[in-house]
């Protein structure tokens, strides 16, 4: 009988323990780099992100699955307007020279529909609140990172135009609070 090190027996085997499992399998290491094996990575070129074009799909796309008379997807609009300030960072960051111009054309697509929408007495208070929230995180963002103060400019062009969307007292559609910051 062996003893352990301390002169105790080892404790029996558990009555009921686990069928054999397959060994292991071998561990592959990752193969060396050298000098001249990084030569024949082949380089992705990465498209940087375009609000624009985005906001242009996602519509067209949904015309399409919807049929062409088809009333505007407003979920699908405050979706998109939800996605505005981060397409603002990402727009301008992986494109500086033409950033703010896609993130802008996108948001004021965007904003252009919700006018449309309220001439057509279509404009859903969600989606105007949704506008007005995306104004304020775009108006934060544009102002907390730097080189996107500009950007503030564009946000103050697209909020003057909701703003003539609102009641007399500037604080509601038709009848209803607008969410402000």
């Amino acid at each position: 009988m062996s003893t352990t090190p301390d002169n105790q027996s080892p404790d029996p085997a558990p009555e009921h323990s686990p069928a054999p499992s397959a060994p292991p399998s071998p561990r592959r290491s990752p193969p060396a780099i050298s000098a001249t094996s990084l030569t024949s990575f082949t380089v992705l070129e990465v498209q940087p992100t375009n609000y624009s074009r985005f906001v242009t799909s996602a519509f067209l796309n949904s015309r399409r699955r919807r049929g062409e008379q088809a009333r505007v997807d407003q979920d699908l609009l405050r979706r998109c307007l939800s996605l505005s300030s981060s397409y603002l960072i990402a727009d301008t960051c992986m494109d500086p020279e033409h950033g703010v111009n896609t993130w802008f054309n996108g948001f004021n697509a965007l904003i252009e529909t919700i006018i449309a929408l309220h001439k057509k007495e279509e404009l859903d208070i969600e989606t105007m609140n949704a506008a007005s929230k995306a104004c304020s995180e775009c108006w934060s963002v544009s102002g907390a990172w730097r080189g996107l103060e500009g950007c503030r400019d564009g946000v103050r062009k697209v909020a003057r135009k909701l703003k003539t969307l609102l009641d007399e007292n500037g604080r509601t559609y038709q009848g209803q609070r607008v969410y402000a910051p």
